[in-house]
C-alpha cells in the first residue's frame, strides 16, 4: 500500500504528474519547469487530494539541489565570463543591489524584518539557469555577442548566490533570525563565535577559504586522477557511479568538515572537474539522474505552495512580479545602454532576466529555515516564478514583434553615417560591427553556397573520425554541431561549421541539403536522427544518407525511415574481431543493415 512504502509514494507521485503537467507545458510551448511546480501544488499539503511526504520530499529535494549546482559547476566556463567581464561583472552586480532594493523596500511595507527584506530582494535579483539557457538554445544565441554577455551575467549571479547561501547561515542571528548551532561550530575549524559580526563573516570566510585552498591544491590533482583511472577500467557504469560519488561525496565532506552548504561543495565539485579532459563524459553520464532529482527539487518547491495565496496576496504578488519583470529588466536595459551596447542587445538581455528560478527557491527555503524570511514571502517568491517563468516566452515574442521597427531604426542610424565623411579611426569599421551587433543574430543560419558536398551531423567522437577522413579525402563537407567549444575548434581548422541542432527545419535548410550528396548522421540519438532524415528525403530524394544505431530497433527505426545505410556499432565491433581472428574480411557474417 502506498501508506506504507511513503519514498516510493513520494517519488512515483511527483515524477508521474511532473511528466503529464511538464508534457502540458511543453505542449504550450510554457517551460516545463512550470508543469514540475505545479505538480508539487497537486501532491502538497495544501490541496486535496493524495499529500506527499514533506520530509521525504525535502531530502530528495536537498539531492536535487546538490546536482543542480553540481551541473552549474560543471558547465562554469571562467574564459567565458573574462570575455564579457567588463559589462557583465558591474552589470550583474548593479542588477543585484538594485533588485534586492526594491524587494527591500516590498517587504519594509509589508512589515517584514530587515534580515526577511534582505533575503526577499536577492531571491528576486537572481534568474534561471535553466530558462534562460533554454531561450538563448532556441533562438540560436549561445554563441553571439547577445548571447555570451547574458551567460556572463548569469554566471556573476550564480556566483554572487552562492556566496549568499554560505553567508546567510552564519548572519542569521545578526540580521533577526535564527542561528544555526552547527553554522559556526562543526566540522574542522569549530571555535565559539563571539566575536561579534565581522568575527562571524571572517570565520566563515576562512572556512571557506580552507575548503577552496584544500578543492584547487587537492581536488585538482584526486578527482581528476580518479576520473581517468575508472575511465581506464572501461566500465560505464563505475565511470557513472564515480562522477556521482565525487558530486556527493565533495557536497557532504564540504558540509561536514568544513561548515559550509552543500550547494557550495557541489559546485566545486562540477569546477574542478570541468577541467578535466573528461568532463564532456562526465556532463553525459550524470545527466540522466541530475535530470530526475532536478525534477524532484521542483517538485518539492510547488508542495511548499498554497495556490491559495494567490487570493489573499493577490497585490503583494502583482508587486512582486513588477519586481521580476519590469524593475530586474529595466535595471538591466540601464546599464547595457550605459555601457554604449546596442538597443537589441539591451531589449534580449532585459528578456532574458525577466524571471526568477532555482537559486531562489533555494535561497527563499532557507530564508524560512532560518526564520528569516515569512513565510508569506516564500509564497511570493513562489508565485513570482511561476508567473513570470511563464510570461517569460511572451517577452521574446514582443522582442520578435519589434525586430522590423528595430532593423529600420538601426537602418536609420546608420545611413547619416555612411553619408558624412569620416575618419581612418571611425566610421566603416564601426559602423558595420554595431549593423552587425543589432541585426541578424536571430535570422537563420545563412545558407551555405556549397553543393555536391556530405553533410554531416554531430563532431563527436564518431563524427571526428569521419571529418578527419572527408578531409584527408579532400572530399567537400560541412558540420552541423551545437556545441560551442567543438565548433570553435572546427572554425580554427577551417571546416565549414552550421551551429544549431540539425532537427531544427532552418538550421538544417542552410546545409542546403537538396544540393548534397551525401548525409552523415554521426549523432547517437536514433529519435532525433530519424527526424532529420524524413527532413532529409523530402529535400532531396536522391541524396544517399548513412547513420548509425545501437540495437536492431535502431536500424529498422532508421531504415524505415528512409537512410541507406545504418551502422551498428555491436555489429562492426563483432566484424573486426572476426576479420583479426580470421585474418580475412568475414563475407559471410551478417551486412550492417546497407
Amino acid at each position: 500500500m502506498p501508506h506504507d512504502t511513503p519514498l516510493i509514494a513520494t517519488i512515483v507521485a511527483g515524477l508521474g504528474l511532473a511528466f503529464v503537467f511538464g508534457a502540458l507545458a511543453n505542449r504550450f510551448r510554457i517551460p516545463p519547469l512550470v508543469g514540475y511546480l505545479v505538480a508539487g501544488v497537486l501532491v502538497g499539503p495544501n490541496t486535496p487530494g493524495f499529500v506527499a511526504d514533506a520530509g521525504l520530499a525535502n531530502e530528495l529535494a536537498e539531492i536535487g539541489v546538490i546536482l543542480l549546482m553540481f551541473g552549474v559547476g560543471l558547465h562554469f566556463s571562467l574564459k567565458d565570463l573574462l570575455s564579457v567581464r567588463a559589462i557583465a561583472v558591474p552589470g550583474a552586480i548593479v542588477q543585484i543591489g538594485f533588485a534586492t532594493a526594491l524587494g527591500a523596500g516590498l517587504s519594509w511595507m509589508l512589515g517584514w524584518s530587515m534580515g526577511a527584506g534582505l533575503v526577499f530582494g536577492l531571491a528576486l535579483s537572481v534568474a534561471s539557469t535553466v530558462v534562460l539557457l533554454r531561450a538563448l538554445q532556441e533562438r540560436r544565441m549561445i554563441e553571439t555577442e547577445r548571447g555570451r554577455i547574458a551567460v556572463g551575467w548569469l554566471i556573476v549571479e550564480d556566483l554572487a548566490m552562492v556566496l549568499a547561501l554560505v553567508l546567510l547561515p552564519a548572519l542569521a542571528g545578526v540580521l533577526g533570525g535564527q542561528e544555526q548551532a552547527d553554522a559556526h561550530a562543526s566540522g574542522l575549524l569549530s571555535l565559539p563565535v563571539t566575536y561579534g559580526i565581522w568575527g562571524v563573516v571572517g570565520m566563515t570566510l576562512a572556512k571557506v577559504a580552507a575548503f577552496v585552498v584544500v578543492m584547487l591544491v587537492v581536488g585538482r590533482r584526486v578527482i581528476p586522477w580518479i576520473l581517468h583511472y575508472v575511465a581506464h577500467t572501461g566500465s560505464r557504469e563505475l565511470f557513472r557511479l564515480a562522477v556521482l560519488a565525487i558530486a556527493l561525496g565533495v557536497a557532504f565532506g564540504a558540509a561536514k568538515l568544513f561548515g559550509v552548504s552543500l550547494a557550495l561543495g557541489a559546485f566545486f565539485a562540477g569546477m574542478i572537474m570541468s577541467e578535466s579532459e573528461l568532463s564532456h563524459r562526465a556532463a553525459e553520464e550524470s545527466l540522466p539522474l541530475r535530470d530526475a532529482f532536478s525534477v524532484l527539487f521542483f517538485v518539492s518547491v510547488g508542495m511548499l505552495f498554497d495556490p491559495f495565496s494567490l487570493l489573499s496576496n493577490g497585490l503583494p504578488i502583482l508587486a512582486t512580479l513588477a519586481i521580476i519583470i519590469i524593475g530586474k529588466s529595466l535595471a538591466a536595459f540601464v546599464i547595457v545602454r550605459a555601457f554604449g551596447y546596442p538597443l537589441t542587445t539591451a531589449l534580449m538581455i532585459s528578456a532574458s532576466l525577466a524571471q526568477i528560478g532555482e537559486f531562489s527557491f533555494i535561497l527563499a527555503e532557507l530564508g524560512v529555515g532560518l526564520k528569516l524570511l515569512p513565510e508569506q514571502g516564500r509564497d511570493l517568491v513562489l508565485a513570482g516564478a511561476i508567473l513570470s517563468i511563464v510570461l517569460n516566452p511572451l517577452m521574446f515574442l514582443a522582442l520578435d514583434w519589434m525586430k522590423p521597427w528595430l532593423d529600420a531604426r538601426a537602418a536609420r542610424k546608420e545611413t547619416p553615417d555612411d553619408a558624412k565623411p569620416v575618419g581612418p579611426a571611425t566610421a566603416p569599421g564601426q559602423v558595420a560591427s554595431v549593423a552587425a551587433a543589432t541585426k541578424g543574430e536571430d535570422d537563420p543560419p545563412p545558407r551555405t553556397t556549397s553543393a555536391n558536398h556530405t553533410i554531416l551531423i554531430g563532431y563527436g567522437r564518431v563524427g571526428n573520425l569521419v571529418g578527419a577522413a572527408l578531409k584527408q579525402a579532400a572530399l567537400p563537407f560541412l558540420v552541423i554541431e551545437d556545441g560551442d567549444k567543438t565548433l570553435a575548434r572546427l572554425k580554427a581548422d577551417g571546416v565549414e561549421t552550421i551551429s544549431g541542432n540539425a532537427a531544427n527545419s532552418e538550421v538544417f535548410a542552410a546545409a542546403n541539403p537538396e544540393g548534397a550528396s551525401r548525409l552523415i548522421l554521426a549523432i547517437p540519438n536514433a529519435f532525433e536522427a530519424g527526424q532529420i532524415v524524413l527532413r532529409a528525403r523530402a529535400a532531396n530524394p536522391g541524396i544517399n544518407v548513412i547513420a548509425r544505431a545501437h540495437s536492431d530497433a535502431e536500424v529498422e527505426h532508421l531504415k524505415g525511415l528512409g537512410a541507406d545505410t545504418v551502422i551498428m556499432g555491436e555489429r562492426e565491433i563483432a566484424r573486426g574481431i572476426v576479420e583479426e581472428v580470421l585474418g580475412q574480411k568475414p563475407e559471410a557474417a551478417e551486412p550492417s543493415a546497407a
